[in-house]
């Protein structure tokens, strides 16, 4: 029975071009809402508009309302209601498979399986493509295209049936652009104009959702579990955040882009320390930024670690909505309705700015070319002082900005014979990999337009790109090409070797490709540091390519003039990228565009007909998207001979009462790690090694290497998942001495794969615990790096701290998030990894309690329960969030 929203007194009535709409005044909570930041009135409206006292209760509407004083305190719990969920399709398959998993297990419990439907919006956009060796010829994205279908096409069979089988889902097919890119062009709706006018909000399953909030719209990244409850209606539990204000002044100097820009902002917010905090931008220099621009920073958010980098809405907002083809009476009733609740900001009248927790401030002026790396993003260098940097890097002590190369190994080089027929050499710092790619840049059309440009002056200066570079152009969508062809700039990129590969998250997510054999062979025989530099927001080690160690993020510009240099050993300053016919040098500042360059080309060529001409068709799909055919049926009929899509066992033992609490006693640590292990270490999304324990799995149904495909591509199934688990080549295991996915098994102290170390443990029915260090499970939101985890056995992460996603997903699996007490970890206390560990659960366990882990050498130490709210902790009792969605559904 549905609970009379004790707020109903704030609804009102708003007229519209002679329409009426109905929409809550939170203007009427008093004087305490004008000082809150805009960020936080979005959360006010959502608490107000769902306030049942169930979910959602008064209190949490005056503790936002409060924010002033509670954002102060460290444990203010408040429930929040996104309008709706964002899915990509390596998440939104596993979401899919849960689904139809959970309506299996409802029916068998007895209940009606029908019930587990989306309650909340969900777009799924189709955007993982592959990219092979096609980069160099005009038909790279038709071979792409096909290869997707030939090696997807169950897992899009099976998405097209959820799309029947599941209300208030929709379903963006194959081809048609990244996820967070189509979100801001099109599926954006900045506010809600159904019976009820609200904002926009939503969560997706990928973690750079943040770029949504260049638009005004506030969205973050949530894990895949977390998204899926948000689907059935359950609200987010969350802390109250702190708010950063970062004060923009300036302008930009006219050769800088939005990258250089965000890579500064990288560094600066990631070196403050903005973990679990909204960051939320003002000032004037604002106001300098495009819509593009704002997207560009809001979407590396993640990389300086806030769970929101957001941008108000302001007159630019409205006027993006324009220029992307939404409806004029769209546009007035948006403007309207957040100017009659003060969510409309004028980033030039300070007399608008909120109260924030603490302010910082960055003058646009002083924001110079720059490039991020060689390991992670928020290590940013100015282009001027890379060469040296890079070379700094070579010598320095292995680690985050070090390969620990003796000084004998400096000079090591290596020469390859290509397909063209010659013969080339390459050195430390030789660029294998130059890609365009990711949702981070291919969505701002100021730097597509600039590469283009810049491409346009290299080829007119005579300058090319040596043959063996892998390159290759994935925009974000159809539209880039559109207006990348309007402006006469394709034929340009297509001579440096730039093609167009495909529409999809490639390179930035590890789908670069396979490199020349010869080059592969050169580059591990001579251990050199190669380098990938590419346009997208994340380069951790082994994420883009094994073969190159060094990877740098930078605009889509520098990507060119790094592959047109061959190597990121240089000074642009002093050194020619090359020569023209006449002998004479072309500098990078030669054919470098101004800012007023690409403005004026932009002006002209994005216009509103381009995205009205793509969309209005996107939701068709191709031709073989058209003709794939589709399972009837709201269950789905599993397919027991399936490599793709697998009925996951997270459900098989559920009963409908909640299952005792559980000590964890004799445990086994099944890996020791250090800092920074994101997602990717734990759970990868690129090739399967052939030599993996997935390889052999699949191998044993009767598969070729090369029908192996990607991690990515099989999250919907947890046979290949579970075995992928720490299966990244780069993974540093302290318990022994190599990097890679292995482990040592206990007290055998045999050497082996990590998934058979567990299987091992799991027949000799011992739990498994993992112990890390700082930043555990930063980078991508990914579900399957706290699934597969469970599936190994491990009941418990002993950690020194967690990122934010990644401590969600682990609740969300039922895994015990413990983390160790300040000044403590895994060296000071003396552990090895081969001792047993016991740690007492009590049945009235409470949130960031503090319990004793005891180990077998006698030494005891405290840790701290992340069960950081209620709802965190009625999760962990039930096993899982969605064994919690299941008994409510019962």
């Amino acid at each position: 029975m549905a609970a009379i929203n004790p707020y109903s007194n704030l609804l009102k009535t708003l007229d519209v071009n002679g329409k009426t709409y109905k929409y809550y005044d939170i203007t009427q909570l008093g004087e305490k809402y004008d000082r809150l930041p805009f960020s936080i009135r979005v959360l006010l409206e959502s608490c107000v508009r769902n306030c049942d006292n169930f979910q959602v209760l008064e209190k949490d509407v005056l503790n936002v309302l409060d924010w002033e004083q509670k954002q102060t305190i460290d444990d203010v719990e408040v429930a929040f209601r996104p309008a709706r969920v964002i899915l990509q399709d390596l998440t939104g398959v596993p979401a899919v498979v849960d689904f139809a998993a959970m309506r299996y297990a409802v029916g068998q419990l007895g209940g009606d399986p029908n019930k587990i439907n989306p309650i909340c919006p969900a777009d799924l956009v189709i955007d993982h493509s592959v990219q092979v060796d096609f980069s160099r010829t005009p038909d790279a994205l038709n071979k792409n295209q096909e290869l997707e279908f030939e090696r997807n096409k169950e897992r899009f069979q099976f998405l097209k049936w959820g799309a029947q089988a599941f209300n208030n889902m929709l379903i963006v097919p194959p081809g048609s652009g990244i996820v967070h890119q189509v979100n801001l062009e099109y599926l954006a709706r900045v506010v809600f104009t159904d019976d009820i006018l609200y904002p926009d909000s939503v969560v997706g399953t990928d973690s750079h959702t943040t770029m949504i909030n260049g638009l005004g719209v506030l969205g973050w990244g949530a894990g895949g579990i977390e998204a899926e409850a948000v689907m059935l209606g359950q609200a987010i539990s969350m802390l109250l955040p702190k708010v950063v204000g970062y004060r923009l002044v300036g302008e930009l100097n006219p050769l800088a882009t939005s990258t250089d820009l965000v890579l500064t902002i990288t560094k600066h917010l990631r070196s403050l320390g903005v973990v679990g905090k909204f960051v939320e931008f003002f000032g004037p220099g604002v106001a300098e930024l495009s819509i593009a621009d704002r997207a560009t920073v809001a979407n590396m958010c993640p990389e300086f670690g806030a769970t929101v980098a957001h941008f108000p809405v302001d007159h630019r907002s409205l006027d993006y909505l324009t220029q992307t083809n939404r409806s004029e009476e769209k546009i007035n009733v948006i403007k309207e309705y957040l100017k009659a609740t003060k969510q409309f900001r004028d980033y030039t009248n300070p007399e608008q700015d909120p109260v924030f927790s603490e302010i910082v401030e960055l003058d646009l002026a002083t924001v110079v070319t720059s490039v991020s790396g060689p390991k992670r993003p928020q290590d940013r260098v100015s282009v001027s002082n890379m060469k040296q940097d890079f070379r700094e890097c070579l010598t320095n002590k292995v680690g985050f900005k070090g390969y620990g190369l003796s000084p004998s190994a400096l000079s090591s080089s290596g020469s390859f014979s290509f397909s063209d027929g010659r013969t080339y050499t390459i050195t430390h710092g030789s660029v294998i990999i130059a890609a365009i790619t990711s949702c981070t840049n291919t969505s701002n059309p100021s730097v597509m337009l600039g590469a283009g440009l810049l491409a346009k002056k290299a080829v007119e200066n005579g300058l090319s790109v040596l043959p063996y570079i892998k390159t290759s152009l994935s925009p974000g969508s159809g539209v880039v090409t559109y207006y990348l062809k309007e402006s006469g700039v394709i034929p340009y990129l297509e001579k440096l070797g730039f093609d167009v590969v495909g529409y999809g998250c490639m390179t930035c997510i590890g789908n670069s490709g396979p490199i020349d054999d010869n080059i592969a062979n050169t580059i591990e025989k001579n251990e050199l540091v190669c380098c990938g530099v590419l346009s997208g927001n994340r380069n951790f080690e082994g994420r883009i390519h094994p073969n190159t160690r060094a990877n740098y993020l930078a605009s889509p510009l520098l990507v060119i003039a790094y592959a047109l240099a061959g190597t990121v050993d240089i000074d642009f300053q002093t050194q020619p990228l090359g020569k023209r016919a006449d002998g004479s040098p072309v500098f990078l500042n030669d054919i470098w565009p101004t800012r007023a360059e690409i403005q004026e080309v932009e002006n002209k060529h994005v216009i509103p007909g381009m995205f009205k001409e793509v969309y209005e068709k996107i939701e068709q799909g191709s031709p073989s998207w058209q003709c794939l055919s589709v399972p009837q049926g709201q269950l789905y009929g599993w397919d027991p001979n399936s490599t793709y899509i697998k009925r996951p066992p997270f459900f098989d033992d559920m009963g409908r009462d909640l299952p005792q609490v559980k000590s964890i006693e004799g445990a086994r640590c099944l890996l020791l790690l250090g800092d920074s292990v994101t997602t990717d270490h734990i759970s990868p999304a690129g090739s399967i090694a052939r030599n993996s324990p997935a390889a052999r799995y699949l191998a044993g149904r009767g598969l070729t290497p090369r029908e192996f495909n990607s991690y990515g591509s099989r999250r919907g199934n947890d046979a290949v998942m579970s075995r992928g688990t720490f299966a990244n080549i780069r993974l540093v295991n302290k318990m022994v001495d190599t990097a890679g996915p292995k482990t040592k098994h206990q007290p055998s102290g045999d050497v082996m794969d990590i998934f058979d170390a567990a299987d091992r443990y799991a027949k000799e029915n011992v739990p498994l615990i993992a112990i890390v260090g700082k930043d555990y499970g930063s980078g991508s939101s990914r579900d399957w790096a706290a699934k597969g985890p469970y599936l190994l056995g491990i009941k418990a992460v002993i950690a020194e701290s967690f990122e934010r996603i990644h401590r969600s997903n682990l609740v969300g699996m039922g895994i015990m998030p413990l983390e160790f007490l300040p000044g403590e970890s895994a060296e000071t206390l003396g552990l090895s990894g081969v001792e047993t560990y016991s740690l007492h659960v009590p049945e009235n366990l409470h949130t960031h309690q503090l319990l004793t882990v005891k180990v077998s050498t006698g030494k005891s130490f405290q840790v701290k329960v992340r069960y950081d709210t209620e709802v965190d902790l009625t999760y962990f009792r039930n096993g899982g969030i969605l064994n919690y969605m299941i008994r409510r559904m019962l």
